[in-house]
């Protein structure tokens, strides 16, 4: 065997052996790790380190010394281009060393020379099996690689979709004049035919990124906007640590108006007569924990009292399972109007248009959870799980409204849902509702704050950080509880269980 063919042979098996590495990373992120479990992504957030900062309102804007591009403060940026584009110099202006993966550095790392070719394989299985862990540990991470081919752009995506990270593309699109000029100016230069070579992949290659299902795409074409811009980190939606509140967390209300009034005015707040405006004790606010609506007798009025609390500053509010039902049929898709929706439908449809459009905009302006108070509070609808929290994606909201399902259905031909507070250790503590319990109580530094008010028992609040339990009854049964009060939400998601 000549030592050609022999040196191709051996790059096709390193190059097999990273692509089973990322394979296994994008479906067990702990694949090929001794001694570790899911249970270890349960890690200290980003310490506060200088990032660049800006007042810039939306993903870009101009700025005074020009354009500003906003990214999620965790998530994972690939910078797109051929070699010579600039790529490893944009990266060394925004971002720090350690949050840098370069598959130059890689190469240097395994075999002294960064220029070395054959090692490139099993450089990306390094640098892959290194995203897995910084993202694992919520850390933002740059790939700074040319990522020219749309497959392997694929698997820095599955990897951030592991861990449920917002994904970036930084794309640098230059004329091949000016990368040539730049390649000239490089102290180690790339071969002509391997620049057009790269040049030619990344055109053919460019149409595709549109469908690869990035977060953001920004695409850069002006040399003087690469050299000025400013990159400005933003924490996620659901990232409120700086918040220490303090809070009055209200369990699952189901248009009890009547009920609603008495627990705000139990808790200190000043309703207005109608019922529709509630102001806090000075400093404190309410967090609604989400199905605000169907079942009760008075949708409208909890929606008005809630919204306008919130409008005010003087409230926050998360999405229950039920909200978001309502809000997928004002978006005119197919729902099943079961549990109530359809009498919550009709009492919209009785305050018109402007109403309707106002509630749909409100909901659909939630966020999935909060993590509050340095991290030590976590707020969701039916809870969370440690390795979930403070983190966004179609799966995290999943669990965030409707628990989390096994994929099996039990004995009634309902989804069957894990216990996933037997097996909480979190560092935050959670509140929550969506299950009815006879009675709110700490499990595992957890509260179930839904008390079943609709069918009869009460509304339920936890002062926080006070930890202080407040509640009121019913003022009757509002509607006939479909089964036993320890297990009466089981709806399927959009979509189905299988599909998230």
């Amino acid at each position: 065997m000549g030592s050609q063919e022999g040196t191709g042979l051996r790059e096709l098996e390193r190059f097999e052996h990273a692509m089973r590495i990322a394979q296994a990373v994008s479906t067990n992120p702990w694949a090929g790790i001794p001694g570790t479990a899911p249970e270890v992504l349960e890690m200290p957030e980003s310490p506060d380190l200088p990032a660049p900062e800006s007042n810039a309102s939306g993903p870009s804007s101009p700025g005074e010394s020009g354009l500003v591009l906003q990214i999620p403060d965790f998530c994972l940026v690939l910078l797109v281009g051929p070699a010579g584009s600039g790529k490893s110099s944009l990266a060394a202006r925004h971002f720090r060393p350690t949050e840098i993966l370069s598959s130059d550095r890689a190469r240097a790392w395994i075999t002294d020379d960064e220029a070395e070719q054959e090692a490139t394989a099993d450089a990306f299985a390094l640098l892959h099996r290194m995203a897995d862990l910084r993202l694992a540990w919520r850390r933002l991470t740059v790939v700074d690689a040319t990522n020219l081919e749309s497959a392997h752009r694929q698997q820095w995506l599955a990897i951030a979709r592991a861990h449920h990270a917002e994904t970036v593309a930084l794309v640098l699109h230059f004329p091949l004049s000016l990368v040539r000029e730049r390649n000239r100016a490089r102290s180690r230069q790339v071969s002509q035919k391997v620049l057009d070579l790269h040049f030619g992949r990344f055109h053919a290659e460019f149409p595709a990124l549109q469908g690869e299902g990035y977060s953001y795409i920004h695409i850069l074409e002006d040399p003087h906007v690469v050299e000025t811009l400013t990159l400005s980190r933003v924490p996620l939606p659901v990232d409120r640590r700086q918040d220490p509140g303090p809070f009055d967390l209200v369990g699952d209300v189901h248009a009890c108006h009547g009920e609603l009034v008495e627990l705000l005015e139990k808790l200190g707040y000043k309703v207005a007569p109608d019922g529709l405006q509630a102001v806090p004790p000075t400093g404190r606010r309410a967090l609604f924990l989400g199905d605000l609506v169907d079942r009760g007798p008075e949708v409208v009025q909890v929606l008005e009292l809630v919204m306008g609390m919130v409008e005010a500053g003087h409230a926050l509010c998360l999405p229950g399972n039920h909200d978001d039902r309502l809000m997928r049929a004002l978006l005119g898709r197919p729902v099943q109007t079961l549990h109530g929706l359809e009498a919550t439908l009709e009492q919209l449809n009785a305050q018109g248009s402007s109403f309707r459009e106002r509630v749909l905009c409100f909901f659909k302006g939630l966020p999935s959870h909060l993590v509050l108070d340095s991290g030590k509070l976590v707020a969701a609808h039916a809870g969370l799980r440690a390795d979930l929290q403070n983190r966004d994606s179609k799966r995290v909201r999943a669990f965030c409204l409707y628990g989390d399902p096994t994929g099996r259905l039990d004995s009634d031909g309902l989804p069957e849902r894990r216990d996933w507070v037997r097996e909480y250790r979190g560092r935050a503590t959670v509140v929550y509702g969506h299950t009815p319990v006879a009675t709110a109580a700490w499990r595992n530094n957890t509260m179930n704050l839904d008390t079943g008010c609709v069918f009869g028992g009460r509304l339920s609040a936890l002062r926080w950080p006070e930890k202080e339990l407040v509640s009121v009854p019913a003022r009757q049964a509002w509607c006939e509880s479909p089964r036993s009060v320890w297990d009466l939400e089981r709806e399927e998601p959009e979509g189905g269980w299988f599909g998230l």
